[in-house]
């Protein structure tokens, strides 16, 4: 993957737990992945690394089931405020619980993290053609990162 553009959308990371992240290559990725979704520069991202017990905390909070996920999304989708900018939503991970899907964690965050922001841009996998739109999109993503 190349560089985005300096015009990119904004991407906010907060990083409230212990294992390391690599926030300038997940930050570079949500952009990456929200321009290639058509969400031009006037847009703001907020991503946050969270602990497995805050993350069962907003999971039975908001979902209303018991325990950790890997990642929950929350959009706002705001039209463009006063600033211009257009403020997405959020998208929390849960790096320990992710590290129970998959050994190879960088490679899981990346997934997790474009499964979170196609999820605040509309896209679900509840049905097999929207699974199978989803499961694309998310592959084009995550393999444009390793190439």
């Amino acid at each position: 993957m190349s560089d985005v553009p300096g015009d990119s959308p904004i991407i906010l990371i907060l990083n409230r737990q212990e294992a390391a992240v690599d926030e300038e290559g997940l930050s570079q990725l949500a952009a990456w992945c929200l321009l290639g979704e058509g969400v031009g520069p006037a847009a703001e991202l907020s991503v946050s690394f969270v602990r497995s017990d805050e993350m069962a905390e907003l999971h039975e909070r908001y979902m209303g089931e018991p325990g950790p996920t890997d990642v929950l999304s929350f959009a706002m989708d705001e039209e463009e405020g006063e600033d211009g900018k257009r403020l997405l939503g959020d998208v929390i991970i849960a790096p320990e619980v992710a590290a129970e899907n998959n050994p190879d964690i960088e490679a899981e965050l990346r997934l997790l993290l474009v499964h979170g922001i196609l999820h605040l841009l509309g896209h679900d996998h509840q049905e097999e053609e929207q699974k199978a739109r989803m499961w694309q999109r998310q592959a084009l993503y995550v393999k444009t990162v390793q190439s």
